[in-house]
């Protein structure tokens, strides 16, 4: 049995997705247990509800909130008995497998740095993402943990994005690039001319610099970068899928044979939507820490909560964390990635 804690009142409309999204999973797979933690008294409530609280799901009381206005290191401080930290304490002392949270990334990676600690040989833990690609789907990390980051930690954020890689796409030997201005050696910046040199000597799958068309057509199983554009590639990518939606509706109302074009091709744009949807994929791990982190979108619905719960069941499953720490032991031998 895999438990996991969900963090009860991390999502924008919590904790209606959160109890929804815990009954969904369990209901879908018997190896599932759920803690969800916060209020006792207004999940509970939300249960009654939505129906009812299945077998298979607890509450863990937390009766503190985290917002967004809260600074990740007041939260650490000041709010033990959040949430979020009492579903980060439940991993930590083995009553829990896993951890998700659809609330505020920055106070996840804080409380993950303050609870779980870093795996050894990792000098920032990095937030890696799916997104969608012609032919399945590619990697980005880091996706916004590090806004500032050296050559060595790109370094790092290859080696543990390819480890995920690995495991979403069951590939043995995923192909990692770049980011950069241009796929030729000379392009790029310091940070990036350095960071080649250092994945270039590592046993990794290393394709070299991509450019950001590379993100989307498949050529590689990777894309590494540091965590500000990162979350700009995310943030632009999420906004240009609704956008193309949004146009293409404008577009189809305006006549009776474009209506009926839609209505023939109705099951090809369900399938498209599928694709780009952020909540098929559900959540993203924090990879590099002693411990499984997975940060769910703060807008999640319950489908995109039972999605995460999915994933980071078989992150567990796998030991994705510890095949993280024993690839970077095996690199670090180098003297690059420190």
């Amino acid at each position: 049995m895999i438990r996991i804690a969900l963090d009860g009142f991390g999502s924008d409309k919590a904790p209606e997705p959160e109890v929804l999204g815990a009954i969904a999973a369990v209901e879908s797979d018997e190896g599932l247990e759920i803690i969800l933690t916060g209020d006792e008294a207004v999940l509970e409530s939300a249960f009654k509800k939505n129906g009812h609280m299945p077998s298979r799901v607890k509450i863990k009381h937390a009766p503190e909130r985290i917002t967004m206005k809260d600074s990740p290191s007041s939260i650490v401080r000041n709010k033990k008995n959040s949430s979020l930290r009492v579903a980060y304490e439940l991993v930590k002392n083995k009553e829990a497998d896993a951890v998700i949270s659809a609330g505020n990334s920055g106070a996840s990676l804080a409380i993950a740095m303050f609870v779980f600690k870093r795996i050894k040989g990792i000098d920032r833990p990095a937030i890696a993402t799916i997104m969608p690609a012609i032919g399945g789907y590619t990697v980005l990390i880091d996706a916004g943990a590090n806004v500032d980051v050296k050559p060595h930690h790109l370094a790092q954020f290859a080696i543990m994005g390819a480890e995920y890689a690995a495991f979403m796409k069951d590939i043995k030997n995923p192909k990692i690039g770049l980011l950069s201005n241009g796929e030729e050696e000379s392009k790029g910046n310091d940070l990036t001319r350095e960071a080649y040199k250092i994945i270039k000597n590592t046993d990794l799958n290393f394709y070299g610099y991509v450019e950001g068309r590379e993100i989307f057509n498949g050529k590689v199983d990777v894309v590494v970068c540091d965590g500000f554009t990162g979350n700009v590639i995310l943030k632009a990518s999420e906004t240009l899928a609704e956008t193309i939606f949004n146009l293409l509706r404008d577009e189809v109302d305006k006549s009776f044979m474009a209506k009926f074009g839609f209505f023939l091709a109705r099951k090809s744009l369900k399938n498209f939507k599928k694709l780009v949807d952020h909540n098929e994929y559900g959540g993203a791990p924090l990879l590099g820490v002693n411990g499984a982190a997975f940060i769910a979108h703060g807008g999640a619905g319950a489908k995109a909560i039972a999605s995460a719960v999915f994933v980071a069941k078989h992150f567990v499953e796998k030991g994705i964390t510890l095949n993280i720490s024993h690839k970077i032991e095996a690199n670090a031998e180098s003297g690059y990635l420190s």
